[in-house]
């Protein structure tokens, strides 16, 4: 089990993280309006807040800084399954085409505008996302299954997917339609409001809730398909289950914040170094890093580059990337 004192100390810091970023941006908001305007909106308090502070608090600041969040603890969580599952270190959410699949559905809808009237954006991504894994399946059980086959498949369904995107771009897109793309496809959190909140928080507490289930059997798949099978896991459809677990769960936050990359794949590696390799502890651990990690990322994002805000996919990578190396070089000291 995961020691009490840091989940607490966890919460407390993801929380506390949320509440400054709140506060983070051009106009001057401070912690205290930001309490009051949530007990104004949750309990009925009445307490005075200016109307400009209340919309920038309610509207806009605290659903980015919770979307942030959510997306943060979503993809970290999958990027435990899939490197657990996979037995791939390298193994990410965007190893199985789903970033590529959602990026090429949002740019048929918002480029060729079709069904654009029934799906939307967001709708349409998810759509692309759902039909890329269903591809990456097709394809894993034509060549036979196996963890290496679905990566293989999912690295040919990623390309598959992105030449399909950058070909409805190059022939249809006009210039301002190939910039909002682009921003797209980098990861924003650019006009989330609280119905993004309830979807992606929704899909984060089941998808985290049903890995936190399943973790002893994880564990026990660490020890190979075999073994596993002797203790009793149905290794077969554990596997198949938490797959489309996982791609439903990171469909549904591409669909809302784009393609925001390394996230998946380096805060699982984080979690380890704190907690080890227990899935009861690591899934917990590492969905709280992630989610504090996109949160800071954004909101520095959003402060440095200000008036027009890094894309979050942007930044997770420019920090993600020395991270992960410097995680690799601290393996390889410790081998």
């Amino acid at each position: 089990m995961v020691p009490a004192a840091v989940l607490v100390a966890g919460a407390v810091l993801l929380v506390w993280s949320v509440g400054v970023a709140t506060t983070l941006g051009p106009a001057d908001v401070s912690l205290v309006n930001v309490r009051d305007v949530l007990l104004n909106h949750l309990t009925g308090a009445g307490i005075p807040v200016r109307a400009s502070e209340d919309a920038i608090v309610w509207e806009e600041r605290l659903p980015r800084a919770l979307v942030a969040a959510a997306c943060g603890a979503g993809l970290s969580v999958c990027g435990v399954v899939l490197q657990s599952l996979l037995r791939n270190a390298l193994a990410d959410p965007f190893v199985l085409g789903i970033s590529s699949g959602a990026s090429a559905g949002a740019v048929v809808i918002g480029v060729m505008g079709l069904g654009g009237g029934v799906l939307g954006l967001s709708g349409g991504a998810f759509v692309g996302a759902l039909l890329a894994f269903a591809a990456v399946l097709g394809l894993t059980r034509l060549a036979g299954g196996g963890t290496t086959v679905v990566v293989l498949a999912g690295v040919a369904s990623t390309q598959l997917f992105s030449a399909l995107t950058s070909l409805v771009v190059f022939a249809v897109a006009d210039s301002d339609q190939v910039r909002g793309v682009v921003f797209w496809l980098l990861g924003s959190l650019e006009g989330v409001r609280w119905p993004d909140v309830v979807l992606t928080g929704s899909v984060v507490l089941v998808g985290v809730a049903v890995c936190v289930v399943a973790a002893r059997s994880l564990d026990a798949l660490a020890f190979g398909d075999d073994l596993a099978s002797s203790l009793g896991v149905p290794v077969a459809h554990l596997r198949a289950g938490l797959l489309v677990l996982t791609a439903l769960l990171t469909a549904a936050l591409v669909s809302v914040v784009g393609a925001v990359g390394f996230v998946g794949l380096v805060l699982p590696h984080a979690a380890r170094l704190l907690v080890g390799q227990s899935h009861l502890r690591l899934v917990p651990v590492a969905a709280l890093l992630g989610a504090v990690f996109v949160v800071w990322v954004d909101a520095v994002g959003r402060v440095a580059f200000a008036p027009t805000p890094l894309p979050v996919g942007v930044g997770t990578a420019l920090v993600g990337v020395p991270v992960f190396a410097a995680l690799l070089v601290r393996r390889r000291r410790r081998a």
